[in-house]
């Protein structure tokens, strides 16, 4: 065969073996890249940064399995810009995560769209890039639960933030709006919402070291013997029946419960007073004061007269107190406050009955 025949058709069988095996890759929104030939490559994007390794991807991936995860680092398998990691590795923005792993472990979350039948009005209290302050109604869930997925406060802010396009799920890798803190269905006030990771985190870290002080108003039943206490008790939680107890000596498994109330004013049996909570547990208020004998106004599960489940209780005023504000330096020392709360509106229909 002649030497430049040879040569070419040398050449025609590399290009054939490169064609037949290159790598198909799908940009989504230039933000990952999925590859046919068993790899796939993600881009770090903001709303990832600051996190570690493992979390990102067991948030990212649902059908990897934590014990598969480890091992493949160890294999060097999964890769964070072509060199070996850690899982405790802690990704930086514009890191490219690589994962030579099977499909069938690297399915991501369905992406969900149920936010888009949330009801559409929320009130809000104070709003910027990073956080966002909401006036929940009672009635309403923060999160979903027991089968209600779609009218529920976080659902709301999703539509909210969506709308406004400041939030997509198509342009994040695991990131999504989150509340920072919840308060139950039929409490109403203000609930600290996040729009991004750093915002959450930060939140998160503050509220857990307390330097987040939350205030209470809510309507007790009976006159107080004294006008204002700082209550410590222990409490524990039965599960089966969503309560809680409340007892003034430390049992097994009971968690320590600290609440200051000042009482505000008294009319006709009933005192509006302001709480503190200085640990924040369960159905804390509401177990707490009912076990000194001022069980909340309407609230039946723990001990209210009327037998109703809807008790006047209100997270009515926020303060931010920090040690070390980082990029929040400008919300340090802010207070929040809802003026006129239902329980308020609520205590002057009672000043007003005979």
């Amino acid at each position: 065969m002649h030497p430049d025949c040879f040569e070419q058709k040398c050449l025609f069988s590399i290009l054939y073996i490169i064609l037949k095996n290159i790598a198909t890759v799908k940009i989504d929104n230039n933000k990952r890249l999925f590859y046919n030939n068993g790899m796939k490559r993600i881009e770090v994007k903001s709303n990832d940064s600051n996190q570690r390794l493992d979390k990102f991807l067991l948030k990212t991936f649902d059908s990897l399995p934590k014990s598969l995860m480890f091992k493949q680092i160890r294999k060097k398998n999964i890769k964070v810009n072509r060199k070996r990691c850690t899982p405790e590795q802690v990704l930086n923005e514009g890191d490219i995560i690589e994962l030579y792993l099977p499909d069938d472990v690297l399915k991501e979350k369905e992406k969900h769209y149920d936010f888009l039948k949330a009801p559409k009005e929320i009130d809000i209290i104070f709003e910027d890039d990073n956080i966002i302050l909401l006036n929940k109604k009672s009635g309403m869930l923060c999160h979903p639960e027991r089968g209600e997925y779609v009218n529920t406060l976080i659902s709301s802010l999703k539509r909210y933030l969506y709308e406004k396009n400041e939030w997509n799920p198509e342009n994040e890798n695991s990131f999504s709006p989150a509340l920072a803190n919840r308060i139950d269905r039929n409490t109403s006030g203000i609930v600290m919402g996040a729009k991004n990771y750093e915002a959450l985190k930060f939140l998160n870290s503050k509220i857990k070291s307390r330097e987040v002080k939350k205030y209470y108003l809510t309507i007790c039943e009976g006159k107080f013997d004294k006008e204002s206490e700082t209550l410590e008790g222990y409490l524990t939680k039965d599960e089966s029946k969503n309560m809680v107890f409340v007892s003034d000596n430390e049992t097994e498994g009971a968690k320590k419960i600290i609440t200051k109330y000042s009482v505000l004013d008294y009319a006709n049996g009933y005192s509006l007073v302001e709480v503190e909570l200085l640990t924040g547990r369960t159905h804390q208020i509401r177990a707490h004061l009912a076990h000194i004998g001022h069980p909340l106004m309407n609230d039946g599960k723990y001990g209210s007269k009327h037998g109703r489940l809807s008790q006047e209780l209100c997270s009515y005023k926020l303060g931010f107190e920090f040690e070390n504000a980082e990029d929040f330096e400008y919300l340090n020392h802010r207070e929040f406050e809802i003026k006129n709360c239902e329980v308020l509106r609520k205590f002057e229909e009672i000043k007003l009955e005979k």
